[in-house]
């Protein structure tokens, strides 16, 4: 039984090996390269085993418009043609990496001497970015009790930066619970989005504001800026108010006033309505077509 077993086995062997000699296999010593911008970046391919003298090697550059050609016919091609090179047998090296060859590759051996004549094998490949300066918004100054609302955005850097807001250049908690120096504060901070919010603001809360934004290949922050809290003086609101209707009634008085007195007529003085004096002694009064008005004119009665 036991040299059955033992057969068996050895059988199993020899077909094993006679199959990964008949057959190309790929393999990889990073599934998940990364590199900053501008530096160089190794994507492996390894032929493991392979019988075929020359076999064809190509890579593919996989996005959502589809594969495109970036190893073919033993060239480089594509926006990698003076960016990378072809370590052999099949290893493709990015020189001078930009934030647009992050994507999936492919690696593909055809080897058409082999019993398994093709193999392939992807990796994906993550170029970081670092964040340029954030654009900063915080309000100059803010009632006392009032919500105010500080923001900020950055767009350039990969992975999506993540944020942190400073406040007199200490670091403000996310959640204000954690903090013995902020828990009677009352706001919400989302480090995804960089929306800082005050519900009700304090005294306490003014001070020089900057945000931070951050991800795996560095961080970047804008100019800190200063908010003011001030007291809404509401005695002095009140006062204004009622100074101002008295005014208003002062003047809305006067103008009653000078309508009863007949300050403002409601017929003006025209050619059409306009009354002839009477005459005097020795003067008739002639009114000419052309200018409107009246001219006079001497007369003796003998």
């Amino acid at each position: 039984m036991a040299k059955i077993r033992l057969a068996y086995l050895l059988t199993l062997l020899s077909t094993h090996c006679y199959l990964s000699v008949l057959a190309v296999v790929l393999r990889t010593d990073n599934h998940s390269p990364w590199t900053d911008e501008f530096g160089r970046v190794e994507l492996s391919c390894v032929i493991q085993s392979i019988t075929t003298r020359n076999p064809r090697i190509e890579w593919k550059k996989i996005t959502n418009e589809g594969p495109s050609y970036v190893f073919f016919d033993k060239k480089i091609s594509g926006d990698l043609e003076s960016r990378a090179e072809i370590r052999e047998p099949a290893t493709l090296l990015i020189t001078n990496a930009t934030r647009s060859d992050t994507a999936k590759y492919r690696c593909e051996v055809t080897a058409v001497e082999d019993q398994k004549s093709f193999d392939e094998i992807v990796i994906d490949l993550v170029v970081r970015v670092k964040p340029v300066v954030p654009k900063c918004s915080v309000p100059k100054s803010v009632p006392f009790g009032k919500s105010a609302e500080l923001s900020c955005v950055e767009d350039e850097g990969f992975p999506k930066s993540q944020y942190q807001w400073f406040k007199n250049r200490e670091g403000i908690p996310n959640d204000p619970k954690t903090s013995l120096k902020f828990i009677n504060s009352s706001y919400t901070l989302s480090p995804e989005t960089g929306a800082l919010k005050f519900i009700a603001v304090r005294k306490e809360d003014a001070g020089e504001y900057f945000c931070r934004a951050r991800n795996d290949a560095g961080y970047a922050e804008c100019p800190p800026q200063k908010m003011e809290v001030y007291d809404i003086d509401v005695v002095g609101i009140i006062l204004g108010v009622l100074v101002v209707v008295v005014v208003l009634l002062c003047i809305s008085v006067g103008i009653c006033c000078a309508y009863k007195r007949g300050y403002f007529s409601s017929q003006t003085q025209t050619g059409n309505n306009y009354k002839v004096p009477a005459k005097g002694d020795g003067v008739d009064y002639v009114r000419t077509e052309d200018e409107g008005d009246f001219r006079h004119k001497s007369s003796f009665v003998i």
